[in-house]
């Protein structure tokens, strides 16, 4: 399944500022939003939106609609959230989402180019 293409483009317009500085990488069938070389939020190619988050916050967050910690390889990936198109489809909450993601972004070191 490809991205959803329409959720990419609520997600630029919820980066709004940060969208400047935002790098945008089709990776794992998703389309990944990049802050300083760390990923902040992806349009998954399962469906949905893909956060990262501070793995300390995340148990707390998965009570907050259709979330679950996101599996790759058949292990969890701590910090990392899939939530579902249906919790994000009012702009609020992707928004907020979108937020939590940008901002633990912005807390780590920026990658080397």
């Amino acid at each position: 399944m490809a991205y959803d293409e329409k959720l990419a483009d609520r997600i630029r317009d919820a980066l709004g500022p940060d969208l400047a500085e935002a790098v945008e990488k089709k990776m794992f069938g998703g389309l990944a939003f990049m802050i300083g070389g760390n990923m902040a939020v992806a349009a998954s190619g399962q469906g949905g939106l893909l956060v990262r988050t501070d793995p300390a916050t995340s148990a707390a967050l998965l009570s907050k609609g259709s979330v679950e910690t996101m599996v790759m390889g058949g292990r969890e990936a701590h910090g990392w959230l899939r939530v579902t198109t249906e919790t994000v489809a009012d702009d609020e909450v992707l928004d907020e989402w979108v937020r939590r993601g940008v901002d633990y972004a912005k807390s780590l070191p920026p990658k080397k180019k």
